[in-house]
């Protein structure tokens, strides 16, 4: 199950964000995916504010894994400089994914054999300007779930499905 959509400006990807977030729960994992400059970290920023994180949420390059509070806890983390499960592994991945709170990751195909086949991937293509081509994708019945209950918090936020 997808859904597919556009957003025009930053701040629209962060309020398509914020609309996600309504529906995320303990335990969620997000594969944003998309080439450098494609809105990952923005639309991040929103599903943080959407979360209640009122600190800045900044990309993880070189942290890695940030780690903010809200009314879930909310990892951010970056795998552009990893190379393999073995490496995810060595950062404790599987720990952060059984903490109970919403997991978002950069570049998870660098390290994609160990991410669960169960999450909810989001695919940002950059179009002219700042309009995005946003695809979500649900991979296990949960998030088909999730996608039921997004389609309703989207509409309500004024974003349309292209599908």
């Amino acid at each position: 199950m997808s859904i597919r959509l556009s957003t025009h400006s930053a701040e629209e990807t962060r309020r398509l964000g914020e609309a996600i977030a309504q529906v995320l729960q303990p335990g969620d994992i997000l594969w944003l995916r998309g080439e450098l400059g494609a809105g990952k970290t923005t639309l991040a920023q929103g599903i943080a504010r959407g979360l209640g994180v009122n600190e800045p949420v900044l990309s993880p390059t070189f942290t890695l894994i940030r780690e903010h509070r809200g009314r879930l806890p909310f990892f951010h983390a970056d795998a552009y400089r990893l190379d393999g499960a073995e490496q995810a592994s060595d950062l404790g991945l599987q720990d952060y994914f059984a903490r109970g709170g919403v997991f978002a990751i950069e570049w998870g195909e660098h390290i994609a054999d160990a991410l669960p086949e169960e999450r909810l991937e989001i695919l940002l293509e950059g179009g002219a300007d700042e309009h995005r081509r946003i695809t979500l994708t649900a991979y296990g019945e949960r998030y088909e779930q999730r996608l039921q209950r997004l389609e309703e918090a989207i509409a309500t936020a004024g974003f349309r499905d292209n599908g």
